[in-house]
């Protein structure tokens, strides 16, 4: 067991525990924000053919070499060839095809311009200005050519990939399953939503917290109760957690009152303790470990605390087991946009947004930084580390800052 690591280091030790998941074959249509399992490659041209990106004519660019407004030329219309036809008639000297938006090019066309630039009646268009050999052609493979690499595995599917992966007639892409996610929340102070707060109670918003933070990062998840503060209690519900998941993450009981039962329960219920505690604040309190082919994650019953080791160590480990190619948190300088007047004798995770102010990419602080504070993890996408032993911070301050919001799954 390795005690009070930094959070970067934590981190880096909690990903080397996990591999991916294993894969399965999901309808395109429920695959966004699914992680692409496979590597795809274009086994076509995008598009499969010469194209006109608007409504217009066809012509030789060559009959339009002497026009001008002075000087116009008229061509013979041949035929008109709407989205999803092919041009029955050669394109000749003297002519023209009336083409429409999406339509391939018709054989003997080098070149095409809009309705609007001529005028036109039923039998014949006039053109005003000369026109270059390919102008206003989408070209065939313009898009993707067969062989190009349409997206790598590991990616996320968004809508543009959905749309890509459509041209590519892949109708079941290979994507990474979605890990089971157990939450486990401690503490008997914790009453479910709805229920009347009496007695010193609180409402249980960690288990809310947790199953979205983990649905965002790719994960299902499943409740598995809020045990009764004993060893054997918690033990019991992390077994059976244990049994049927990837991934356990508990809050509640991981520092040292009487009360702070968890990581025995993870010892009592088979479990073995890799990490106990980070250089961290807020967050430092917590414990980290394997119960059977389970990571468990145990972190504070503190809100903030909780999200913010989340964030920093545990979500890193949760986007390689999801596939994910670029599950490392990325770092970028943040310059803060106002004064934080407290000291930082431990390293000190700061709650902030972005923003884009003179060029700059700033961070205003999203409110008070407390522990048990969690309105100010909303709208937050930036954690900036303040390193330890820093007084208070001036605004211009430039900070390491972790981004929190990099959905995108990398890039080709």
């Amino acid at each position: 067991m390795q005690m009070n690591l930094e959070f970067q280091e934590a981190a880096r030790l909690l990903a080397q525990q996990v591999t991916p998941v294993n894969l399965e074959y999901v309808p395109l249509t429920a695959s966004l924000g699914r992680i692409l399992g496979e590597t795809v490659r274009a086994g076509s041209d995008v598009p499969p053919f010469d194209r006109s990106p608007f409504d217009g004519y066809a012509f030789r660019s060559e009959d339009s070499q002497t026009a001008s407004p002075e000087h116009p030329v008229t061509l013979r219309i041949l035929e008109e060839i709407p989205a999803g036809s092919v041009g029955k008639r050669r394109v000749v000297r003297g002519t023209a095809a009336k083409i429409l938006t999406g339509a391939p090019i018709p054989v003997g066309a080098d070149c095409v311009c809009k309705f609007e630039d001529t005028t036109f009646t039923d039998t014949s268009v006039t053109i005003t200005r000369s026109y270059r050999s390919g102008g206003n052609i989408v070209l065939r493979g313009e898009d993707l050519t067969a062989g190009d690499i349409v997206a790598r595995q590991g990616m996320v599917i968004d809508s543009a990939l959905m749309g890509t992966l459509a041209t590519q007639n892949v109708a079941e892409p290979k994507v990474y399953r979605r890990p089971l996610a157990g939450v486990i929340t401690t503490g008997s102070e914790l009453c479910a939503v709805g229920e009347a707060l009496t007695g010193g109670k609180i409402v249980n918003s960690n288990r809310y917290t947790f199953q979205g933070v983990l649905q965002d990062a790719g994960c299902v998840t499943e409740f598995f109760g809020c045990p009764g503060d004993s060893v054997g209690e918690i033990a019991e519900v992390m077994a059976s957690a244990g049994q049927a998941c990837d991934l356990i993450v508990t809050t509640g009981g991981v520092s040292v009152g009487d009360y702070d039962l968890t990581p025995a329960a993870l010892q009592a219920a088979g479990g073995e303790i890799l990490i106990q505690n980070m250089q961290l604040k807020p967050g430092g309190k917590c414990c980290f470990g394997t119960l059977g082919k389970a990571i468990v994650c145990c972190l504070s019953g503190n809100p903030a605390s909780s999200m913010t080791a989340f964030y920093a160590a545990v979500l890193p480990m949760v986007r390689k087991l999801c596939g994910r190619k670029d599950w490392a948190l990325e770092k970028i300088p943040v310059t803060l946009l106002e004064d934080f007047p407290k000291k930082s004798p431990k390293p000190r995770l700061l709650r902030g947004k972005l923003e884009l102010s003179g060029g700059v990419v700033g961070m205003y602080i999203t409110g008070e930084q407390g522990n048990g504070i969690l309105h100010t993890m909303v709208g937050c996408n930036v954690l900036a580390l303040v390193p330890a032993g820093s007084g208070a911070l001036a605004k211009g301050t430039v900070l390491e800052g972790y981004w929190m919001d990099g959905k995108n799954g990398g890039t080709l």
